[in-house]
């Protein structure tokens, strides 16, 4: 629960966000950074280096308890961010000692001659907290509403790389906006990830059930082949909520704290003491890439190949030349032997392989573009296989068909081993 309503927005700095040059990823990060807080963003926008900044500043204020904004406080002629808030509140510049010692050994310790326009990055405005970049040399700041003298306002100015701002905002950030919010203890938030079925399902089997507990708040939020279900309010309310879902839906359940598919396979093979390899074809890589992603793969994931043409099956996985000209490449027999071409060569406990049709052009009448074989070898255990579709456009479909494999190994490991 909140002792009161907070009005929050974001301001985005950066020409090169609205030239299309960067992507703009902040929007749905603080979005979902927020709301596990129990908090909105009210607006968020995206300006120019500049001018811009002053006047989304002073619109923002005057609506808003709390405005972020993030890019601007690198070394450069055009990073203005200190300046027009400083500008904007009447406040002094000044350098702090404590960021321009921070900002020199940044460059110490790699050798590096610092160069005399790295300095403007260690000032702040009078009163301001100077909130540490421990991942590089432009540290945040942080406005209290007690120094605003427009309305009572707080101020956080973040770098724009994310490398630096995730880490200042758990650190530095979150801190603040749970004071300034009056977030109570009592507030409990679980997030609940499921794959394998779709939000309608949600809507149609247990919408009313949950509309039903008092105190609760939920959501979903679809992506490919995955449905998150948030539950927000009191302990006894959230925990219903999941027994609600659970109920119906645990066969598909990912994870309990919002974990991602990756993260639970390399969990789950980690509590097993199992060891994976992937044999790809129409993902190109992209399971290996999303395991490897995850801290501590390394202890359970050992090979990885991508064999994209026929020769390659044959060459690397030992699959049979003439199962793919009886069977097309696309096909059961041939997922289940670059699975078990993998799980020999490899020497684990598991393989798994994926070939499919991506398209646009390729498809057949008995094999569609989104058409795809997934299989799954275990050590003295029989291969599993399934037939997928996923009738989307090329990025669309191997996002799709990785998260079929990942599901699959899931599966394996949590039902069948």
């Amino acid at each position: 629960m909140l002792e009161k309503e907070v009005h929050i927005e974001i301001i985005n700095t950066g020409t090169e966000l609205l030239l299309g040059n960067t992507q703009n990823t902040h929007g749905g990060w603080f979005g979902r950074e927020l709301f596990r807080l129990g908090l909105r963003v009210a607006r968020q926008i995206t300006v120019p280096d500049g001018d811009a900044i002053e006047h989304a500043l002073l619109e923002s204020i005057h609506r808003s308890d709390v405005v972020i904004v993030t890019g601007g406080l690198g070394p450069t002629s055009d990073d203005l961010t200190r300046e027009a808030t400083a500008k904007v509140l009447g406040l002094e510049l000044i350098e702090d000692e404590a960021a321009m010692r921070s900002i020199e050994e940044f460059f110490a310790k790699r050798n590096k001659v610092m160069a005399a326009s790295n300095s403007k990055q260690a000032q702040a405005p009078v009163g301001a907290d100077v909130l540490p970049n421990g991942n590089g040399t432009a540290p945040g700041v942080y406005v209290p509403p007690r120094l605003n003298a427009l309305r009572p306002c707080a101020v956080f100015l973040l770098p724009g790389p994310p490398r630096e701002l995730y880490p200042m905002f758990y650190q530095e950030v979150e801190p603040r906006l749970r004071a300034l919010a009056g977030v109570n203890a009592d507030r409990d938030m679980i997030e609940l990830k499921f794959t394998g079925v779709g939000e309608s399902d949600f809507h149609q089997g247990i919408d009313a059930q949950l509309a039903a507990i008092d105190g609760l708040e939920y959501g979903y939020c679809a992506r490919i082949s995955e449905v998150d279900l948030r539950l927000i309010g009191g302990k006894n309310a959230t925990e219903q909520g999941k027994k609600i879902a659970l109920s119906s839906f645990s066969r598909f359940l990912v994870s309990e704290n919002g974990d991602s598919l990756e993260a639970t396979v390399v969990k789950l093979l980690q509590e097993k003491k199992f060891t994976l390899a992937l044999a790809e074809s129409c993902t190109g890589g992209m399971i290996s890439s999303r395991i490897t992603d995850v801290p501590g793969s390394s202890a359970v994931f050992t090979h990885g190949w991508v064999t994209y043409t026929n020769e390659a099956k044959i060459d690397m996985l030992g699959v049979k030349a003439d199962s793919l000209a009886t069977h097309g490449a696309v096909s059961e027999q041939v997922a289940q032997q670059m699975a078990e071409g993998a799980l020999r060569v490899s020497g684990g406990d598991l393989a798994a392989s994926v070939t499919g049709i991506a398209g646009p052009s390729g498809g057949t009448p008995d094999k569609p573009v989104g058409t795809a074989w997934l299989a799954v070898a275990r050590k003295n255990l029989p291969t599993i296989s399934e037939k997928i579709f996923q009738p989307r456009d090329r990025n669309g479909f191997k996002k799709g068909a990785s998260q079929a494999v990942l599901d699959l190994i899931r599966r394996v490991i949590t039902e069948q081993m």
